[in-house]
């Protein structure tokens, strides 16, 4: 599941149009956060999306597949060339994931 960082943040710009976009290392690969929400995982340098309504109306193609072994099905999103399509699918994903769970206090 390595993957490589120049990837990573090349992924990160093309969806910058959607909204605060962070990223953290997890598992080899990394998890991407929209406004604090994670909305899509990079693994073995592939895009894996969160799969929603909204985002499965808006794909070109759909492909689900795990991002890696025993993993849930993920919209796989081959196209991250297209800035514009990335950005319309996150929005579109992010209004249907909840919101994250505030951190407990020690």
């Amino acid at each position: 599941m390595a993957c490589n960082s120049d990837f990573v943040t090349y992924v990160v710009d093309q969806c910058s149009g959607a909204g605060d976009i962070t990223f953290r290392k997890m598992f080899g690969g990394y998890c991407l956060y929209c406004c604090g929400k994670i909305f899509a995982l990079i693994c073995d340098d592939l895009l894996f999306l969160k799969p929603t309504e909204a985002g499965r109306k808006l794909l070109k193609t759909e492909d689900l597949r795990p991002p890696y072994p025993g993993a849930k099905p993920y919209f796989y999103i081959a196209e991250v060339d297209d800035r514009d399509y990335l950005t319309a699918l996150i929005k579109a994903s992010c209004r249907e994931l909840p919101e994250p769970k505030p951190k407990k206090k020690k």
